[in-house]
């Protein structure tokens, strides 16, 4: 057994006392106070170190040692709070933990509880990563009205990432199976690593320079902090905000968070949902064309059927050339009675002058006024009579090219080519078989000439 110097008054009901001698302990009561001392003394601590000793029984709790180059101390992480760690830690790795200390009362060793882990290098990244979140807030990076709106429907898609990582391999998937007719260009670069923020400015300012996509993802997957911390550099974060073509930024799982899903156009939780985003689905579009095509059908219909009905009208309005011919033949009489009247009128106005003039020189009875008159009133007459047979000639001559015309579409001109008009004995013409009856006489007009004939055999064309 162990002696203490001294004595502690809350449990001196626990303890053997002597009158001379210190407080004597059991084991089991020197491990139990001194548990309860550092719960109560020490009861939360970060503490940095190396990490050595590490074990993970199936039971998912994770032990191991903490140390430095002068001393160590035991570590223990159940499961409940292990499975929250974002990253796998490993022998040698350099982490902050955030612990309660206590003590193994079983063994009597001093140990740490520990319920946070992080790798030693994310305290400061989050730190960085908060000052730059604020800096570009407050410089106006995250404002809406910097937000350029995507394509409702995208012509090409860029993405900017790894051309091996699964990021890529999981877009691919999600357009081979919503939309794969959209082409797509992949501006590989690394997206982790020292070098992993230069290629990815240098990727979308490629982009840009192509003008070939309408639409940018970029992103990669999951990982720790320091991972994913290339999208967490501020060239990044410019280069995105400069980039004329529409970005989204997917990094990481749908819990990360990272400056450039702050900065870009839109953020997606993962590439995956990206893909989601920026695709259309086919079986819309399909739905949609098949929905035009019944459209386009009916208006096709519709067109077709006001096309027939105006043609339709058309018909009712054409005339057979014999009215049209009957009618100029009517016009042609019409104008030569109007000829006939205005040469009728004018011979009636000039002998009515003849009477006035011959009055006049009853009235004027000198006989060389008379002889002039006389003579003057010959010239008119042999004038008019001139000017009467060159008129009548002129219209003879446009009687006889009236004439020619009508003649160009007269039956008879048909006649002469060789065809004939069928008529019954009562005068009516035949355009049927079905009109006459075996055995009866018609008569048969041909250019020069007439024929009787009977109907030996009828046959009809249905």
């Amino acid at each position: 057994m162990y002696y203490a110097d001294t004595l502690v008054s809350t449990h001196a009901g626990k303890m053997n006392n002597t009158p001379q001698g210190p407080a004597v302990f059991t084991v089991s009561q020197l491990n139990r106070q001194s548990k309860e001392l550092l719960e109560t003394y020490l009861h939360r601590v970060q503490v940095s170190g190396e990490i050595s000793n590490l074990a993970r029984p199936h039971s998912g709790h994770w032990y191991f040692t903490l140390k430095d180059q002068r001393a160590q101390v035991r570590c223990a992480m159940f499961k409940s709070r292990s499975q929250y760690v974002q990253f796998a830690p490993k022998e040698g790795d350099q982490v902050l933990i955030h612990a309660s200390v206590s003590l193994y009362e079983a063994r009597g060793d001093y140990q740490l509880i520990v319920d946070k882990m992080e790798s030693a290098g994310e305290g400061a990244l989050k730190m960085a990563f908060e000052a730059l979140k604020a800096r570009l807030h407050q410089q106006g990076y995250f404002n809406p009205e910097y937000k350029k709106p995507l394509p409702s429907h995208p012509r090409h898609l860029g993405i900017v990432t790894s051309p091996t990582g699964a990021a890529v391999k999981d877009i691919i998937a999600v357009l081979k199976r919503r939309f794969p007719a959209l082409p797509i260009s992949i501006y590989p670069t690394q997206v982790q690593g020292e070098v992993a923020a230069g290629q990815i400015v240098q990727a979308i300012e490629r982009a840009n320079r192509d003008a070939l996509c309408d639409v940018l993802i970029v992103g990669r997957g999951g990982g720790s902090l320091e991972d994913l911390w290339p999208f967490n550099e501020e060239r990044v974060a410019h280069a995105i905000f400069n980039s004329a073509i529409p970005i989204i930024s997917a990094v990481g799982h749908e819990v990360d968070t990272s400056i450039s899903d702050f900065v870009a156009d839109l953020r997606a939780a993962t590439p995956s949902a990206a893909a989601e985003l920026v695709s259309p689905d086919r079986f819309e579009w399909l739905g949609r064309f098949e929905q035009l095509q019944r459209q386009l059908i009916r208006s096709m219909q519709n067109r077709l059927q006001a096309q027939r009905f105006h043609l339709m009208q058309l018909v009712k309005r054409l005339r057979h050339p014999r009215d049209k011919l009957q009618e100029n033949m009517q016009r042609l009489d019409m104008a030569e009675l109007r000829l006939k009247n205005a040469m009728l009128h004018r011979l009636q106005l000039s002998q009515h002058r003849i009477a006035k003039a011959d009055a006049r020189l009853q009235q004027h009875t000198p006989d060389k006024r008379i002889a002039l008159l006389q003579q003057h009133s010959a010239q008119l007459k042999q004038r008019l009579e001139l000017a009467i047979t060159h008129r009548l000639a002129a219209l003879r001559q446009a009687l006889a090219q009236q004439a020619e015309v009508l003649n160009a579409v007269s039956p008879l001109s048909t006649l002469s080519r060789g065809y004939a008009i069928i008529t019954t004995q009562q005068g009516v013409a035949v355009t049927d078989s079905r009109q006459v009856n075996v055995g009866e006489t018609l008569n048969a007009q041909f250019h020069k000439g007439k024929l009787t004939c009977t109907v030996q055999a009828q046959s009809h064309d249905d």
